[in-house]
């Protein structure tokens, strides 16, 4: 199978189709963060070359809920999100059979249409928290593969195994816990402070997130002529541990 990975610079998405056997090319304006197969420059120079799926990263910047605020205050061209809208439709109209759009919460859901899916890294293996909408063209749903509980916060403090959400001594339990996991401080916010590299941190894809695209996207296309080629995978559950968080990009 041919996979495209667009907006990719990180080449990871598309060395987790590659470990499976298939032909992959990642594609960005950036140069590849590690050696593979990888074309440095306008996606559409390569778009229309025959590819059998398309998994799609385009950048967020100005599509993202979170960054709006920027231009209903006047203070960002709103043409610029008129343009990244416009990409976006360049992209999910390909002339390719199956295809995946990856974005967080933006003005894609209202401008274009919802997501078929909203995961979580903590559905495939990570102590971590990051919504991630997903537009899927002739592609299942992804199907968890290992749960990870979240921590319990209240009152500032994480709340002792056992306690469950019924707060802690602090409040005597008037306040209900908050669940967090590892990338979240006790306010909910993300931990990761201020740096030049922050926008290319935040944009990276979990690893556990990008084998099960690789894994259960492939598997589907190679048996979707099969009656039994549906793919369930097995939903498996652990506690959180002091983990360091690992990354897969797909920014």
């Amino acid at each position: 199978m041919r996979v495209l990975v667009a907006c990719e610079y990180s080449g990871r998405v598309r060395d987790e189709f590659q470990s499976l056997g298939h032909e992959a090319l990642s594609c960005d304006m950036l140069p590849t963060d590690s050696p593979g197969n990888h074309y440095q420059g306008d996606v559409r120079d390569v778009l229309y070359d025959g590819w059998d799926m398309l998994v799609g990263h385009p950048p967020c910047t100005y599509l993202s809920v979170s960054g709006m605020h920027w231009t209903a205050r006047g203070l960002r061209d709103p043409n610029l999100t008129e343009d990244a809208l416009d990409f976006v439709r360049l992209l999910m109209d390909a002339p390719i059979k199956h295809i995946a759009i990856e974005n967080p919460v933006s003005v894609i859901s209202t401008r274009i249409r919802k997501p078929d899916q909203v995961v979580q890294p903590w559905q495939f293996g990570h102590d971590a928290s990051k919504k991630t909408c997903l537009w899927l063209k002739n592609l299942p749903l992804l199907q968890p593969t290992l749960i990870v509980q979240p921590h319990l916060f209240c009152c500032g403090v994480e709340v002792p195994d056992g306690c469950g959400d019924r707060g802690c001594a602090n409040c005597c339990g008037d306040n209900k816990a908050k669940e967090r996991w590892g990338n979240q401080t006790p306010s909910g916010q993300n931990k990761l402070g201020p740096s030049e590299d922050r926008w290319k941190i935040r944009s990276e894809t979990y690893k556990g997130l990008a084998q099960a695209m690789a894994m259960q996207w492939s598997k589907h296309i190679e048996t979707a002529s099969r009656p039994d080629g549906a793919l369930i995978l097995p939903t498996q559950h652990t506690k959180p541990a002091q983990s360091e968080l690992l990354f897969a990009t797909a920014g």
